[in-house]
């Protein structure tokens, strides 16, 4: 819960409106995993909570080791005392990628997706439910090296967008300081351009954001992406260039390059024309075979000739490294399966 909701929460109980900060402090700053060591509240007050409410902690039930150190984790859609799904549900994943001085999560904001794109396990699953506030921060609380975390990235299972409320809501626990007072710019969204709420993120935020673009051509977009249809590129970053990302935040496009499908000069100079007028960097990324696609990765050397194609036209372009692909959790193949 927010501050506002916890302080609801304390006047409830009886409580003065305080004692949501001092709740808020137990959760976030101390990390409490059971009501009985909010010893601030009276022991009375304690017991009428744990009536309705719970802490709603609860560790991965499985997890998966990389041999490059990455940690995929899967967790429950719900426990005995509280459902991190709002829907039927299925587990949920987040990954864990170490690197040097930084430490990643990626957390998953849905069980399964609805958008529906052609190369990704996770709309390949179709829709389960939004994860909730709880199922979304408690992955950020309960992995073991949550005490490490450097950077969150909203890359995992489902679109940050499609779960607006919760997504602020745990932005807010993030950030704020009653929270766990995280700059912002430790934080990246990343969307597949959902316009409605994606002016929303960029209104009430600070937060770094990501745009799976992956052709700038409409008619090959759409057929990879549906949601081409309802939230074209073009439109995407329009309104993009009506927000500042020189300065406290950050704009990139996430671009998985295909062999001879769109890694040829004419789309790196059409992506250059389509992202135009921001700072937009570029993230190319190795696609990662799942089954049915019937597509396979470029190139080594056609992803560098691609990057140094947008480099000499000034744009920022870097060849993402690939992580977990031999646990199954590196980009676009997260299914919340337990093998």
């Amino acid at each position: 819960m927010t501050l506002e909701q916890l302080e609801q929460v304390a006047l409830s109980a009886g409580l003065r409106k305080f004692a949501g900060g001092q709740m808020a402090r137990r959760l976030y700053k101390l990390r409490a995993t059971s009501l009985d060591e909010f010893t601030e509240l009276p022991k009375a007050a304690r017991e009428k909570l744990s009536e309705t409410y719970c802490v709603g902690r609860t560790a991965p039930v499985a997890e998966a080791r990389s041999k490059d150190g990455t940690v995929k984790y899967l967790f429950p859609a719900r426990t005995a005392e509280t459902s991190y799904v709002d829907g039927p549900g299925i587990n949920f994943e987040s990954v864990y990628i170490p690197d040097r001085d930084r430490a990643t999560l990626c957390v998953s904001s849905q069980a399964g997706c609805r958008m529906g794109c052609k190369f990704c396990m996770t709309g390949r699953q179709g829709f389960h439910g939004s994860l909730t506030a709880a199922g979304i921060i408690n992955q950020v609380l309960s992995i073991p090296e949550s005490s490490s975390l450097t950077n969150i990235v909203f890359m995992g299972m489902g679109e940050p967008l499609d779960n607006i409320t919760p997504l602020l809501d745990v932005i807010a626990i993030l950030t704020q300081p009653w929270g766990l007072a995280w700059s912002p710019r430790r934080i990246t969204v990343s969307s597949i351009g959902k316009l409605d709420t994606l002016r929303r993120l960029l209104d009430e935020t600070d937060v770094h954001v990501a745009i799976s673009v992956h052709s700038p051509h409409h008619a090959q977009r759409l057929e990879l992406m549906p949601v081409e249809k309802a939230f074209p590129v073009t439109d995407v970053f329009r309104l993009l260039r009506d927000y500042d990302f020189a300065h406290q935040r950050r704009l990139s496009a996430e671009y998985i390059l295909w062999d001879g499908i769109n890694d040829s000069p004419a789309h790196a100079d059409a992506l250059a024309r389509l992202i135009r007028g921001t700072s937009c960097r570029v993230n190319l990324i190795r696609f990662h075979a799942i089954p049915d696609f019937p597509h396979s990765t470029a190139g080594g050397d056609a992803m560098e000739r691609f990057r140094d194609r947008l480099n000499a036209q000034g744009v920022t372009a870097t060849i993402r490294t690939s992580r977990g692909e031999d646990i199954e959790a590196a980009c676009g193949m997260l299914a919340g399966k337990k093998e």
